[in-house]
């Protein structure tokens, strides 16, 4: 007995060709060449994911280091001071209070301060 596959390939077919909705010229139209670019672009977005995580933490220890500055203390010296303070913050939350609770964040340098000089 002879099995046809029509319907499953149309689906396969189909499938990429909705993941390539919106690409120029034939790779939106042509299977083959459509298959190419969405293979590629989600090669393209697992590396991002994995960028936008470091992109993310390069800003925050930007954006903490400045802080430091204006406090006058490095971030280095920073982040070890609040480590022997054993002030557990992670950057994300540390750049958060930088930008918006500026006193806060100023208290927490005097902290690490304090700490580096005993």
């Amino acid at each position: 007995m002879l099995i046809k596959r029509g319907v499953n390939a149309v689906k396969k077919r189909r499938k990429i060709l909705k993941l390539a909705k919106g690409y120029y010229g034939a790779k939106s139209k042509l299977y083959r060449v459509a298959r190419e670019a969405v293979m590629k672009s989600l090669g393209y977005s697992f590396v991002g994911r994995k960028l936008r995580k470091r992109q993310f933490r390069q800003l925050w220890i930007a954006r903490i280091s400045a802080a430091c500055k204006l406090n006058g203390l490095s971030y280095s010296k920073f982040m070890y001071g609040l480590k022997l303070a054993e002030i557990k913050l992670n950057r994300k939350v540390l750049a958060d209070m930088a930008v918006n609770d500026a006193q806060g964040f100023a208290s927490l340098v005097e902290t690490a301060k304090s700490k580096l000089s005993k």
